[in-house]
């Protein structure tokens, strides 16, 4: 299907919905879709959006929930799982497992940038985009909020935000086990209880491990097995001291562990004999290709990934009788070393590095001879101290509000570098300093190039908002916020690889800094005919902070031609209008809506891998428009039937770009539509056992990946399949996802990169409650 037929089929259903409804809306979430109550209605969903419990159909806000029974009925285990579901939502993981990129509504990430979306579990703010993708267990609920979030959810929230609430403590024993197995000799095991720990109750803890391991499900041709083994190892602990009415403290510790690959990239030849056949000035792809799946992953080097992710968080309530004094305390590390094969990700004898070095490959290799391929290494550590403080009142007459402030510092290191392979042995990885053989500068498994940066930043926040009740019917929501971020970048490269850039200005111990600010506005208008329906309108503002690339990248990309990336780039902001509505109809069993948008981004992130120097880079682009229409309907046709549709269209439009070549170009990462949709039976057997059969389909519209839109990905479409057996305690459960075994990539990254998405899986699940 090409993509104006596919953006057609998304428009028309949206229409659909509302001309059948005779008004736009809003559908209240897609969550309802999978629960499994049996009264007939949908399940009253319960959200925190406002940082108060309301109900979701009178939030005025774009809001898709997960409740617990979604999270299980739909298999949801990683973010991809629920973003396919979320209209206008997409999501890319490529390289390395730190590394994914959320597009929420057109604004999107990059590598190494600050995220589009915030991300808070229990509370407490993620500071690092290197934590997201984790495996989801002991989850409670998920609410993906759309647009700028920045009033109530700090500088990170230009796009929205993503609220996570692991599962509740009980007053009393209880638990949880679950394991599993698949394809890809894949094997699951997850562990939860949770109780009080004294005889009053006012003490209660909830504990919960993970476990995943797989040989993978990606082949590597030349090395003749699976190209992204997984293993991860996660543990959660709660503790929460009520001591009265009046105080509660509620203390959390994670820990995850992953172990994997990374770099296994594909560069598509046309002549496979011949590296030069397809090669152009910088190196990419000519013509590149987002869809070819033909070309193997055949990278000579497996390669490691390991990542560490702890955090530590402490939230204390104290309600005096006049309001709320929240304070939310939370340290966090996030270390991920990765190491691989190189550009251009072949074996040595075959690569464009060794040809171009004039070499030939054969025998015994001399390693002290000069032709040689290149690997890589990849080394971030990110700590984090935060400190949020806030009063939140109770209603007083028609008024309520919030009013906080909000600090961060963070310490970021990051390294990269290419390293030198003739073919033996595996990729060292490499820290904080390079690998170097005085004797011999191209010795096997050492440093070609290096480039390493810290940074120290600091930032804080003040932030309130209100909301006035006019009349029961129409209600005003106010909310405004000042960021601060400060920077400053050290360059930590030593003088000889510093040299390679060739930037005359640059110096090891050089020392940027820069402020970056905004002010954040939102007001929201709602209307609520009736206590079934809800109409919202708005304007509100999104900021994320600029950043640093590694010292010399403008240099360089000046040098190689590519406009808008230098040693800095900028903030972006965002301002979004936005109108909307959410109903139920007979008596909840048909929830729908259909919300329109229209977002001016200034100073929007593009990645751009130069090979010169190996590096990855930020650049920006000026003006971004993105323009569009997003529907969700959610239905009980039966007491046993339950049927959902989400349906996004976005049109992003570059009014003003680094290269007026890229003027009316779409913009980077953005699928011009989304749609979900599925359905569930359950029927009960008698007794407490029932049979439940649930599908669900995910189409990704057409894709773009730079600013040149030098090419796109066709839609992709994905079906996924669970059939189950269910009783009070216990439930089986078989799974597949990608059930067509679709071929598609992940990502196309400039330069040419295609990165390979996950075949099909599939595997038995057993749960069992006690």
């Amino acid at each position: 299907m090409n993509s104006r037929v596919h953006s057609a089929v998304s428009i028309a259903v949206l229409a659909a919905i509302g001309t059948s409804l005779a008004a736009p809306a809003h559908a209240q979430a897609p969550a309802a879709a999978a629960n499994a109550n049996t009264s007939g209605t949908l399940e009253e969903v319960v959200v925190t959006a406002r940082k108060r419990e309301e109900s979701a159909r009178d939030v005025p806000i774009t809001e898709s929930v997960f409740t617990e029974q979604t999270i299980k009925s739909a298999g949801i285990e990683s973010p991809r799982d629920y973003i396919a579901m979320v209209p206008n939502m997409t999501l890319v993981e490529t390289q390395n497992v730190g590394n994914s990129f959320v597009t929420i509504r057109g604004i999107s990430q990059a590598r190494n940038s600050e995220p589009s979306v915030a991300v808070l579990v229990d509370g407490v703010l993620e500071t690092n985009p290197y934590q997201f993708t984790q495996e989801l267990y002991d989850i409670k609920q998920i609410e993906v909020l759309k647009g700028p979030q920045g009033a109530l959810y700090g500088r990170d929230a230009i796009g929205g935000a993503i609220i996570i609430n692991t599962a509740d403590l009980s007053d009393q024993f209880e638990g949880n086990a679950r394991v599993g197995v698949g394809n890809g000799t894949s094997e699951r095991a997850q562990l939860a209880v949770s109780g009080p720990l004294d005889s009053s109750g006012s003490l209660k803890y909830r504990a919960s491990v993970n476990f995943y391991n797989t040989d993978g499900y990606l082949h590597n041709a030349y090395l003749d097995r699976k190209a992204d083994p997984n293993r991860d190892y996660s543990a959660r602990l709660r503790l929460l001291w009520k001591s009265s009415d009046a105080l509660s403290a509620d203390l959390r510790f994670f820990y995850d562990r992953v172990e994997t690959t990374a770099y296994y990239f594909v560069i598509p030849r046309a002549n496979e004999q011949n590296p030069f056949s397809d090669v152009g000035i910088p190196p990419v792809n000519f013509p590149p290709d987002a869809n070819d799946v033909t070309s193997p992953i055949q990278n000579n080097n497996l390669g490691s990934d390991n990542r560490d992710v702890l955090d530590v968080a402490l939230k204390l309530d104290f309600n005096p009788g006049y309001g709320t004094i929240t304070s939310v305390s939370n340290y966090d590390q996030t270390k991920e070393i990765d190491t691989g094969d190189a550009y251009d990700f072949r074996p040595v004898a075959t690569s464009l590095v060794y040809s171009a070095t004039g070499g030939t490959f054969g025998g015994p290799v001399d390693p002290n001879a000069f032709p040689f391929d290149e690997s890589q290494a990849q080394f971030i550590r990110v700590r984090a101290w935060s400190q949020e403080l806030r009063f939140t009142s109770p209603k007083a007459g028609n008024l309520s509000w919030i009013a906080g402030a909000y600090y961060i510092h963070t310490e970021r290191f990051i390294s990269t570098g290419n390293i030198i392979d003739r073919g033996v042995g595996t990729v060292p990885p490499v820290y904080e300093t390079p690998i170097v053989d005085p004797a011999n500068p191209f010795a096997t498994n050492t440093n070609a190039t290096f480039l390493a940066d810290s940074q120290n930043n600091n930032a804080w926040a003040l932030f309130a908002d209100a909301t006035y009740d006019f009349t029961p019917k129409w209600e005003l929501d106010t909310a405004i916020r000042y960021d601060e971020d400060t920077r400053a970048n050290t360059t930590d490269t030593p003088p000889a690889f510093l040299a390679m850039v060739g930037d005359p200005n640059a110096f090891t111990g050089q020392v940027r800094k820069q402020t970056w600010d905004e002010v954040q506005p939102k007001a929201t208008l709602r209307f609520k005919p009736s206590d079934e329906s809800t109409f919202y309108g708005g304007w509100s503002r999104g900021f994320r902070s600029g950043g640093f690339n590694q010292t010399g990248v403008g240099t360089v990309a000046v040098a190689n031609g590519i406009a808008g990336v230098g040693d800095l780039f900028n903030a972006e902001v965002a301002d979004t209008w936005e109108v909307g509505w959410k109903q139920e109809f007979l008596e909840r069993r048909l929830n729908v809506g259909l919300s329109a948008f229209r977002t001016d981004s200034r100073n929007s992130y593009f990645f751009v891998f130069l090979a010169a120097n190996s590096t990855q880079n930020l650049g920006n682009i000026p003006e971004v428009i993105y323009k569009g229409l997003e529907g969700e309907l959610t239905a009980r046709v039966t007491d046993n039937l339950t049927l959902y549709l989400n349906a996004g269209y976005t049109d992003s439009d570059i009014t003003k770009a680094p290269d007026p070549s890229q003027t009316h170009n779409e913009a980077p990462l953005v699928s011009r539509d989304t749609i979900a949709a599925g359905v569930q039976y359950r029927q009960p057997f008698g007794g407490e056992m029932a049979g439940v059969l649930r599908l669900d389909f995910n189409s990704i519209g057409r894709t773009w990946w730079d600013p040149q839109n030098s090419t796109s990905r066709d839609p992709v479409n994905l079906l996924d399949l669970r059939l189950g057996l269910e009783a009070d305690k216990w439930s089986l459960t078989a799974w597949s996802k990608n059930l067509t075994d679709k071929k598609y990539n992940a990502e196309f990254s400039p330069g040419g990169f295609l990165w390979r998405a996950l075949p099909r899986r599939y595997g038995i699940d057993f749960n069992y409650k006690f």
